[in-house]
């Protein structure tokens, strides 16, 4: 039985299969790859947007771009990486868009990084505290929450930032500087907030 287990695990085609199969207009292994990276996409959106009904509305313009794209998907990287660089950029016209761009234009300057205390690595924190981060990481404003998530949680780096919203890597440096700032008194307002309850 464990063999037989092994030897379906084994027929699941690549992403890049599946996207070569998509791209050639086979609409199952286009859902396939919806089912396998849905969950991710949407996550990712509801981290940047903090908005559940936008996250649902821009995972499904996710998949619509992708379905529109994935020709174009050569492999030359992982395909989530790929998907994942097109979420993020998804998120940001989206941001654009909407132009809640206004907290974004901060003095330019050097600010030192700062880390809230106890959110170095969100998988290691206990889960009631990890609940407190993403609550307080929902009451950001759009461009504090936005540079906060690629840059903390996502790990892109100040440059990248920079490029991906069309400022400069002093304003991104800024805006992760005072979302940390806000993140840790929004964390200290919880936990108070909790002691009186």
């Amino acid at each position: 039985m464990k063999g037989l287990a092994v030897k379906e695990f084994q027929k699941q085609p690549t992403d890049l299969e599946l996207a070569r199969r998509a791209a050639a207009g086979d609409a199952a292994a286009f859902e396939e790859i919806y089912r396998r990276h849905f969950r991710r996409v949407y996550a990712l959106c509801l981290r940047m947007l903090g908005n559940p009904a936008e996250a649902e509305d821009l995972t499904q313009e996710v998949f619509l771009n992708l379905y529109n794209k994935i020709g174009t998907f050569r492999g030359e990287s992982a395909f989530s990486t790929w998907l994942h660089r097109m979420t993020v950029n998804q998120v940001l016209m989206h941001l654009r868009r909407k132009s809640t761009r206004s907290e974004q234009t901060t003095e330019e300057g050097e600010t030192p990084v700062q880390i809230v205390q106890g959110t170095e690595d969100p998988s290691r924190m206990p889960i009631i505290d990890r609940i407190a981060l993403e609550k307080a990481i929902a009451q950001l404003p759009p461009g504090y929450r936005t540079v906060f998530v690629l840059h903390d949680i996502e790990g892109y780096d100040h440059d990248e930032i920079a490029r991906m919203m069309g400022t400069s890597s002093g304003t991104s440096k800024s805006q992760l500087h005072k979302a940390r700032l806000k993140l840790r008194n929004l964390i200290r307002q919880q936990a108070r907030e909790a002691a009186h309850n």
